[in-house]
Order: C-alpha cells, then sequence, then structure tokens
C-alpha cells in the first residue's frame, strides 16, 4: 500500500509546493481535484502538464491521479437526458483521462454526485445505459494510456446513482473492461451502515484505489469507524494500490490534516 492525499484541502497552495511538503511528511503520492489546477484542463497547455509532472518528479512524489473529475466547467452530466450534454460530458471525460496520463497519473476516480444523478424523465436503466456507454468509450482509451478508472460507490445522501459497492460491481461487470475497476471509500461506505472489510473481501477483485477518511467527513481516525480491520482486510487481499486521504473539512489547516492523517495510518500500517 502507498499512502497519498487529495490536494484540494490545500486551498491556494501551489502544487509544487503541495508535492514539496507532502512528500517531507512521508507521503508517497499526491491525488489531484482538476479544478484545482484550471477551470477546465482543456486549458492546460503540454508545457505546463511537463511542468507539473517535472515538479512532483523534482519532490520525489507521485501523482496518483485525479478525482473530482465534473466538478468543473459548469454544466457536465454524465448521463443526462440531453444527449448534446451527454457528448460534451463524454468527449471532457476522455480530455481527462489524457490529463491524468500526461501527469504520469495512474488511477481516475469517477465520483461527482451531482453530475451523474438520474433525471427525470430517466429511468434508472435508462441512465445506467447512458453511464454505460461513456465509461466504455473511456475505458478503451484509459487502455491505452495507462489508467485505471474506478467506479466510486457515494452514500445515498449524495447521490441516487451507484451507492452501493454492490452496484459498483455490477457497472464493472457491465463495462467489461480490464481499465474500468472500483475505489472503495470509507466515509460512503460508513454512512451506507456497511462493514468496510466485508466490503473489500467482497469485491477485492475489482479494488483498485481506496479513500481513507471516516464517519464524519474528516481525517482517518477522527470518528467512529474502526480502523485496524480495515487496513488488516487491505493487507489480506494483498492490496497493493494507494490509500488516499480525502477530507472534506479544511479545518483547522492542510498541514495539521495531513500531518495527524499519516501519522495515524502509518502506526496501522
Amino acid at each position: 500500500m502507498k499512502l497519498a492525499i487529495c490536494n484540494e484541502m490545500f486551498e491556494n497552495w501551489k502544487i509544487e509546493d503541495v508535492f514539496a511538503y507532502t512528500a517531507e511528511l512521508g507521503y508517497e503520492a499526491v491525488e489531484i481535484a482538476p479544478f484545482t489546477l484550471a477551470d477546465s484542463v482543456l486549458d492546460i497547455s503540454q508545457t505546463e502538464r511537463a511542468r507539473i509532472r517535472k515538479a512532483a518528479d523534482a519532490a520525489k512524489i507521485e501523482i496518483a491521479g485525479l478525482h473530482w473529475l465534473l466538478v468543473s466547467p459548469p454544466g457536465l452530466y454524465i448521463n443526462h437526458p440531453d444527449a448534446e450534454i451527454r457528448s460534451d460530458t463524454r468527449d471532457y471525460f476522455l480530455a481527462l483521462i489524457e490529463l491524468c496520463a500526461d501527469l504520469g497519473g495512474r488511477v481516475m476516480v469517477i465520483g461527482s454526485p451531482q453530475q451523474r444523478n438520474v433525471m427525470e424523465p430517466l429511468t434508472f436503466e435508462e441512465a445506467w445505459g447512458y453511464a454505460r456507454e461513456t465509461f466504455a468509450e473511456g475505458a478503451e482509451l484509459a487502455g491505452n494510456r495507462n489508467v485505471m478508472l474506478c467506479m466510486e460507490p457515494l452514500s445515498s445522501d449524495q447521490t441516487n446513482f451507484i451507492t452501493n459497492p454492490d452496484k459498483a460491481v455490477e457497472m464493472v461487470d457491465a463495462v467489461n473492461h480490464p481499465n474500468f475497476q472500483m475505489i472503495l471509500d470509507v466515509c460512503s461506505t460508513a454512512k451506507e451502515d456497511l462493514d468496510m472489510p466485508t466490503q473489500i473481501h467482497n469485491c477485492a477483485p475489482h479494488v483498485a484505489h481506496f479513500h481513507s477518511n471516516d464517519d464524519n467527513g474528516y481525517l482517518p481516525g477522527s470518528g467512529n469507524v474502526d480502523y485496524p480491520p480495515i487496513i488488516e482486510a487491505l493487507k489480506a487481499i494483498d492490496y497493493r494500490g494507494y490509500v488516499s486521504t480525502e477530507v472534506f473539512d479544511f479545518t483547522p489547516d492542510p498541514k495539521t490534516i495531513a500531518k495527524r492523517s499519516i501519522d495515524f495510518l502509518k502506526t496501522l500500517i
């Protein structure tokens, strides 16, 4: 397992400073939210992509990949009833895969709950079909660019589309491509009152990424989640991907969160 951390809590930090600080703490990778780099990834030049990758190399830290994929620019929606919006979102999704590969990233987390809700007049099955089409096309490009797409089951207070790990596995089976797998997130799993070690074992063949946080949306070890069995379950399935800390409360400051998170996880790993 490799310890990573998501960059959006480092508000207003230059990305190279995030790399330097997290590497100093002992993190092995940074996971990037694209909106922290630009409103649209189409505006990130090849020169800038190369500069970011070089900055990570200089800090001796990996870029794990991308998450919060579709929150910016406005109007993206993976399974919208409007075919033009779906087409534009598919094109942007493919552009995100190119960015991830250009940065040397390995994983892309398909979360973005508000950009995937089932919207009337679509049925769940229709929304599922539209999403599967985009994911299948993305998986082909991801395979060519050595990127792993990871479907994220998110709690039902965030979305009504794929809220359970079993449903994420169904989408993995429907897309049926080696570069389309899934991620488990501690907070969302806890909110759905599911036992994370059980989910890790049930989904073991498809778990390609992991988000560490707690049931309060804050850093791991700060809530009610029993973490030692989770780490032991990851060890038991021989998980060798990233354990990436993602928090939704940025207080008191990113330095404190980053240090407390890695200190806690290192005692277990």
